[in-house]
């Protein structure tokens, strides 16, 4: 197969959008050190199989194409197939040698291969290219392997000119990540046997690495260890000099390029707010000694404790009175605007948007107890102050949105542009989960915490209910890539406490009623659910705000 565009299936494939300067989305990246890089989706596909992988629907390899003038193969790409319509997506980089004449060059040829498998022996249905062999590179003294190169029909050993190594200080340590594939059927990877990985930099998405979109092919190990083929680093990345990211205007257009919409559910009493709503409504700020007399919250937040950490010293609350208590639950859709946070990551070769949504109430939770599908929780999973966020990450490159990550509690999953659902064209949805608004792609049930689909909390997303426009409000609140000054952060952003108090009840007598629906095994399968629960759900207690969180300052969980 020829001539393929792995990004052809996404909604963002065909944007262009307004560029105002600066080196964000010009096509190629300078990492330092004489070494360009450059992104294409445009590959040729070198060999597949239709078995093996983790759902045995094989997978395909493909090899960049269509690469600018003095730009070189650096490895080749893998996907697992999908059933019933292969949805391809992905990327790899290519690179060009820029070092002056004075200095070692960054590239060089490999000075021969070794064959780290064939599917001559592999009984499985080969269907491009027929017989495949898999090569890594042996590159020079001071160089490193980022990829492998694929032949087929003929063991004989690749041109050595038909790839580049890369000179060892431009690389950083690279680990196996996601399986690929595998000639097992079995699900899971035979750890002594020929596995193909995803790779993912080995110090974190945050620090300098580069992911080069190759495999690491190889015979035994397991994910997360250190592979023989690298990654990149982005040196101006480490030095501060990186002129890859997008300055404020960029970060406001890609913004409104790529704005989620955000599906509430339509039974939602809980509603998100702007920050300001709730501290001019009524909120409350707490210190510890001084219960009895709290202190009204600045609709600026201006006489919040600023900085520390979470020492259990403040807090806040919503209104005492209880009408005022139960307006404030509901929320103010009404003006809602997200707050956006962007930073570099993958060595700024992306740019991450995290888009922060609150809410002043998270509602009680609810279960599925096999043919019981909608059991009260009482007040478990109650708080007030809840925090919610996706994030868009976008390629520094071109400006292509490449992936989304929706938070969902104390976890969250990325999904790709090519199987995300859009509204107008390139905004994706994210559907929010009743009272307990965790972020998913697609709406449904999901069950927590239980076993087999017939126990466990219930998030249910669904279409029908209110749309939260985040393109019609939002306020950048942090970009530290920028420097000191560049975007004002509110003084609610370094309000490092609580948004809410912290309420033991005894969890036994929240659910007495509950289990009194149930006998025997029923019974016994719902207590061993909630035992497994974390402890922020057994006793009401407010959430950090967004800068506490870990994803703040290193990669999504």
């Amino acid at each position: 197969m020829e001539g393929v565009n792995l990004l052809s299936s996404s909604s963002t494939a065909a944007i262009t959008w307004p560029s105002v300067g600066g080196g964000f989305a010009s096509g190629a990246i300078d990492l330092g050190g004489g070494l360009h890089v450059f992104q294409t989706a445009s590959f040729d596909q070198i060999w597949s199989t239709q078995q093996g992988g983790p759902d045995d629907l094989g997978a395909s390899f493909f090899e960049p194409t269509q690469l600018p003038p003095d730009f070189h193969m650096l490895g080749t790409h893998s996907q697992p197939n999908t059933n019933p319509n292969p949805n391809l997506h992905g990327w790899i980089l290519a690179g060009k040698d820029a070092s002056t004449a004075d200095a070692p060059a960054a590239l060089k040829p490999p000075v021969d291969y070794t064959l780290i498998w064939t599917s001559s022996d592999a009984e499985i249905d080969q269907q491009e290219g027929g017989i495949a062999y898999f090569w890594l590179p042996v590159p020079p003294d001071g160089y490193r392997s980022v990829g492998h190169v694929i032949t087929t029909a003929s063991p004989a050993k690749p041109p050595l000119d038909k790839i580049r190594c890369v000179r060892s200080d431009l690389t950083d340590q690279c680990q196996a990540d996601a399986w690929l594939w595998g000639p097992t059927d079995a699900g899971d990877p035979d750890l002594t046997g020929f596995n193909v990985f995803n790779l993912r930099p080995g110090n974190g998405s945050d620090a300098a690495g580069v992911p080069v979109g190759t495999f690491v092919a190889q015979s035994s190990g397991l994910p997360g260890y250190p592979t023989v083929v690298a990654c990149l680093k982005n040196q101006n990345s480490v030095n501060g000099s990186a002129s890859s990211m997008p300055n404020l205007t960029q970060v406001e257009e890609l913004f409104k390029t790529y704005a989620p919409w955000i599906s509430l559910h339509p039974d939602e009493e809980f509603l998100p707010s702007t920050v300001d709503w709730f501290f001019a409504n009524g909120s409350l700020l707490y210190e510890k000694g001084k219960e009895y007399n709290p202190t009204p919250i600045d609709p600026t937040g201006s006489n919040l404790p600023q900085g520390g950490s979470n020492d259990g010293v403040y807090w806040l609350d919503l209104p005492v009175e209880s009408s005022d208590k139960d307006r404030m639950k509901r929320g103010q859709l009404a003006g809602v605007k997200v707050y956006l946070h962007a930073k570099p990551t993958l060595g700024a070769t992306f740019t991450d948007i995290a888009v922060w949504v609150f809410y002043p109430f998270n509602g009680p939770g609810r279960a599925k107890v096999e043919f019981i599908k909608n059991v009260k929780l009482g007040r478990l999973g109650e708080h007030v102050g809840d925090w919610e966020h996706v994030t868009l990450r976008i390629s520094n490159f071109n400006g292509l949105l490449q992936s989304v990550y929706f938070s969902q509690h104390s976890a969250g999953s990325w999904v790709g542009s090519a199987d995300l659902e859009y509204r107008g064209g390139s905004r994706p949805v994210a559907y929010s989960s009743l009272h307990g608004h965790a972020m998913y792609p697609r709406p449904g049930l999901v069950l927590l915490g239980g076993g087999g689909g017939s126990i466990g909390i219930r998030d249910d997303t669904a279409e029908g209910g209110a749309v939260v426009d985040t393109a019609a409000g939002f306020v950048v609140v942090a970009a530290e890539y920028l420097g000191k000054g560049a975007v004002v952060e509110p003084m609610w952003l370094n309000y490092m406490r609580e948004w809410g108090p912290k309420i033991d009840y005894d969890v036994d007598e929240e659910l007495a009623d509950v289990r009194k629906l149930l006998i025997g095994r029923m019974r016994d399968e719902f207590d061993k659910m909630v035992s497994g629960l974390p402890k922020e759900v057994l006793g009401e207690e407010g959430p950090t705000g967004p800068k506490v969180k870990a994803s703040w300052a290193g990669d999504e969980v």
